[in-house]
């Protein structure tokens, strides 16, 4: 039971990291529209956030399976070091490069968050293999940022 209660915990962790990477995507939106409206950028961001939407739904039915309750808010405290919260609120200069450098730093914590996770002993294999393939997506989508803003870097 102890064992669950620590998956349920890291699982909690990583839904709330999924929250804050919606919330800093939703303002990387409203930050895009606001600077040059690139429908393309937008499109990009509007498909992360129903990445860590799903991401989320998996792990809220895992906690669920394991007896506990999915949290639903965005992280306040927690084993896991989070930044995606601090990143929604920092965008600076409203440059399209500049919400792509914000929401690579958001990227990179989100791949630390879940490889923290992935290094908890006593993680059920099934577990283990879901936040694996999670991990993947999330890496795939960290390295898509960061071609996306070094485009952005060689076309100034």
């Amino acid at each position: 039971m102890e064992n669950n209660k620590a998956t349920i915990e890291t699982l909690n962790d990583l839904v709330q990291i999924n929250n804050d990477r919606i919330k800093g995507f939703e303002k990387a939106i409203k930050e895009t529209t606001e600077a040059n409206n690139d429908q393309e950028l937008i499109a990009v961001f509007n498909n992360k956030i129903l990445e860590s939407q799903q991401l989320k739904s998996t792990l809220a039915q895992e906690v669920q399976v394991l007896g506990g309750d999915a949290d639903t808010d965005t992280s306040v405290s927690g084993t896991i070091h989070r930044t995606w919260l601090q990143v929604k609120a920092s965008f600076t200069g409203h440059s399209e490069k500049s919400i792509l450098e914000e929401c690579e730093f958001g990227e990179d914590a989100i791949k630390k968050a879940y490889q923290s996770a992935l290094e908890e002993e006593g993680l059920p294999a099934y577990i283990r293999d879901i936040l694996n393939d999670q991990k993947s997506i999330i890496d795939q989508s960290h390295d898509e940022i960061k071609a996306l803003r070094d485009s952005v870097e060689q076309s100034h």
